[in-house]
């Protein structure tokens, strides 16, 4: 599986999951996002995730149909 790194800014401690998905390229925008971590389709290190707002930070990893997003 390749994971793709989406950095943070220097100013952010975190990034909220459906803007992380939608920085990677899984979605084209935040409520696809939004449906699909509802509906239990997104895992975030290794487990299912529904909460959009879930605040990553560096190092966590978040997957999608065989895509993987790290926090870098």
């Amino acid at each position: 599986m390749k994971t793709e790194k989406i950095s943070l800014r220097p100013d952010e401690e975190f990034i909220r999951l459906d803007s992380l998905l939608k920085a990677g390229g899984a979605f084209p925008t935040g409520g696809q996002a939004k449906l699909e971590i509802q509906n239990g389709n997104v895992t975030v290190n290794g487990e299912i995730c529904t909460q959009r707002g879930k605040k990553l930070r560096k190092g966590d990893i978040a997957e999608y149909h065989g895509e993987a997003f790290e926090v870098d």
